[in-house]
């Protein structure tokens, strides 16, 4: 289902035409919502992620609403081989990409103590080095070529301030974190530019079945105490952002790392208040993120 209308956005009409954007971890979540913004806007937009079935009706849904070119692909972004074939591909079907987000991403909460190798990886596995990959496959293409382009990573505050009891994740977005501040020095002079977005909490169905077991799967819209703002970003938010960063307009921002978080990881933030937790909530947890990753993988066709 669409989530933004035209009047959640703040920039005019056809902004983005003629730009071809790709979005990993884009069928669902903040993903669709960035593509969703980006198709609005006249730009054509790739969609990626392991749940072929989900990209592909994502999609459909977004066209159907809107019109344009979305075309979702089955892509495993833990395995370099199929990234240069999906690269490829999307090259093959209109010419280069003008931008790319790294938003595909996996997390869960865990005492460290608990995690196993497995675990670890199949956080690491994606935002780390799938990320990596992904950028390094596009990226050798444009400096090939000459072809000016975005890159807008989506990390989280942790790159700040830590993340206890999601510390693969944490350590994988700082990795993305230098990634953005480094390749914005040495690709930038060549006419690709590297920012990224830090979302503070825009509730969503995998944010919620993993970070927050337990809870209904859609979080809550309403006031958080906990937020300087006193309540959740707005998808429309994140979008207009993404836009921004990805549209030439913004040529003279390079190598930052943008929170929008309503201020909330200025007061701290985080699981840390997980360390009340003790052995009969971490085996709940650990049953309600089997659950939903059991439900994931039923989906996957890659």
């Amino acid at each position: 289902m669409a989530e933004l209308s035209m009047d959640d956005l703040m920039f005019r009409p056809g902004l983005m035409k003629g730009q071809r954007i790709l979005i990993t971890g884009g069928g669902t979540g903040l993903g669709k919502v960035m593509a969703e913004a980006c198709l609005m806007l006249g730009a054509e937009v790739y969609i990626c992620g392991r749940r072929g079935g989900v990209v592909e009706a994502a999609a459909k849904d977004l066209t159907d609403a809107h019109g344009g070119k979305c075309v979702g692909l089955a892509c495993d972004i833990r395995v370099p081989e199929a990234i240069g074939e999906m690269i490829e591909t999307i090259w093959a079907d209109g010419g280069a990409l003008t931008g790319l987000v790294n938003n595909a991403a996996g997390n869960f909460i865990s005492r460290t103590e608990d995690l196993s190798p497995r675990g670890f990886d199949a956080i690491a596995n994606i935002v780390f080095r799938g990320s990596f990959f992904v950028t390094l496959e596009c990226g050798k293409r444009w400096l090939e070529t000459g072809q000016h382009a975005s890159v807008v990573s989506i990390l989280t505050t942790w790159v700040w301030n830590g993340g206890p009891f999601t510390v693969p994740s944490a350590m994988s977005k700082a990795g993305l974190n230098v990634m953005t501040q480094s390749l914005a020095v040495e690709w930038g002079n060549r006419g690709i530019r590297f920012n990224a977005i830090a979302p503070g909490p825009f509730p969503t169905e995998g944010m919620n079945a993993r970070l927050t077991p337990g809870s209904d799967g859609r979080g809550h819209d309403g006031a958080d105490p906990t937020i300087p703002l006193n309540r959740n970003g707005e998808m429309r938010e994140l979008g207009n952002l993404a836009v921004y960063l990805l549209d030439p307009g913004s040529a003279y921002v390079n190598g930052q790392t943008i929170a929008i978080d309503g201020g909330s990881h200025l007061r701290g933030g985080g699981f840390s208040r997980l360390a009340e937790w003790g052995d009969a909530e971490w085996a709940a947890a650990r049953d309600s993120i089997r659950s939903a990753n059991e439900k994931d993988r039923a989906q996957r066709t890659v």
